[in-house]
């Protein structure tokens, strides 16, 4: 009876795609892992402070007196004054739309918001997720001033419905996410799914979805523009000292 030559298994080597989606999700994990391990809750700190305060609103809404205070604090929609809608758009960042499932959205924006934290910081952060916000809500307007006769515009009653909620922040800040940390697999996917969801199903909130998209990526490309300057600059007179 032959016998069975003790063979030992060959590693399997990745593929490209396998190698440049492991590189992305080191990329992308490595720096929040590190904080939380050293930190812990505190890393995150503003983030619980969004989560929980875009569920009380959320629990406001069940109320008379909540939904008017929640109405007054951060309801804006295309149909309200230009000066009133910029007051607004802060706070409604953290009102989601009092029609759709809170727990979602509390998760989208624990994951999302926290990994921003981490990876970009709070002042950076806000920032990105102000702009995301503030993009959407001008577009709709601009959307419902254009008109229905127009590819880009939408109906006149759109500007009653009231447009709220993390969600525009929340997909400004992925994209934000995947260009600072150089992940074009996260970036691309982001893009094709906002962009399949318009087509598939045109809604506003898809159509606000990519208008932050595009206001992010842009402030983004010229911030990492400015930062690759800055650094380029500084090379020079250690170059220069270098040589004297």
């Amino acid at each position: 009876m032959p016998t069975l030559a003790h063979t030992t298994a060959r590693p399997r080597v990745p593929t490209r795609a396998g190698r440049a989606i492991r590189g992305e999700w080191h990329r992308l994990t490595a720096v929040p892992v590190r904080e939380l391990r050293s930190r812990g809750l505190r890393a995150i700190a503003l983030t619980v402070c969004i989560v929980l305060s875009t569920f009380g609103f959320w629990l406001a809404w069940r109320t008379t007196w909540g939904s008017d205070t929640a109405r007054v604090l951060g309801g804006v929609s295309a149909g309200i004054p230009l000066p009133l809608a910029l007051l607004r758009t802060p706070v409604s960042l953290v009102v989601p739309a009092p029609d759709l499932p809170v727990w979602g959205a509390l998760l989208q924006v624990l994951l999302l918001f926290g990994l921003a934290e981490l990876e970009l910081g709070r002042r950076r952060t806000l920032v990105v997720a102000y702009v995301a916000t503030l993009c959407g809500t001008l577009w709709a307007r601009a959307m419902v001033a254009i008109g229905p006769d127009h590819v880009l515009g939408l109906d006149a009653y759109r500007a009653d419905v009231l447009d709220t909620g993390p969600s525009a922040a929340v997909v400004g800040l992925v994209v934000c996410i995947a260009m600072v940390r150089r992940a074009p697999i996260l970036f691309t996917g982001v893009w094709a799914l906002m962009i399949a969801e318009v087509v598939v199903k045109p809604n506003l909130a898809g159509r606000e979805h990519l208008a932050a998209m595009t206001g992010v990526t842009l402030l983004t490309a010229a911030s990492l523009a400015l930062d690759r300057s800055r650094r380029r600059r500084g090379a020079r007179p250690d170059r220069a000292a270098r040589r004297q």
